[in-house]
């Protein structure tokens, strides 16, 4: 068994064809994120939002080229739920002609989840 078919599956990662992806996570759970990344098509579509004390955490993070990387810097008083809170809110709004997704996972979270507006 791989590394790639454990960690998706410790947090039921399964998103859907066409789904936007979104991970939030700390810098201790940062190898599930890079997990997952890894298992991504080369078309999916997200954010990745990574909190860390400081700027000496930062390094690369593979992902697709669709998929973008943020680092959040606890030392300058950024923070991961507020990050996720307003990424969500403008990739979720309320349409009546469309239906919107995002296949989240979020670190402290048990499982991964679909999100629909």
């Amino acid at each position: 068994m791989l590394l790639t078919d454990v960690l998706p599956a410790s947090i039921s990662w399964n998103p859907v064809v066409g789904d936007l992806v979104l991970l939030g996570v700390t810098t201790d759970d940062l190898p599930i994120a890079e997990t997952v990344l890894a298992t991504l098509p080369a078309k999916a579509r997200g954010q990745v939002f990574v909190e860390a004390q400081s700027a000496d955490d930062i390094r690369p993070v593979r992902a697709p080229g669709r998929v973008c990387v943020t680092w959040l810097l606890r030392e300058r008083g950024q923070s991961l739920t507020r990050a996720v809170e307003v990424w969500l809110e403008e990739m979720l709004p309320i349409e009546a002609d469309r239906e919107h997704r995002v296949y989240a996972w979020t670190s402290g979270d048990a499982n991964a989840r679909t999100l629909v507006s």
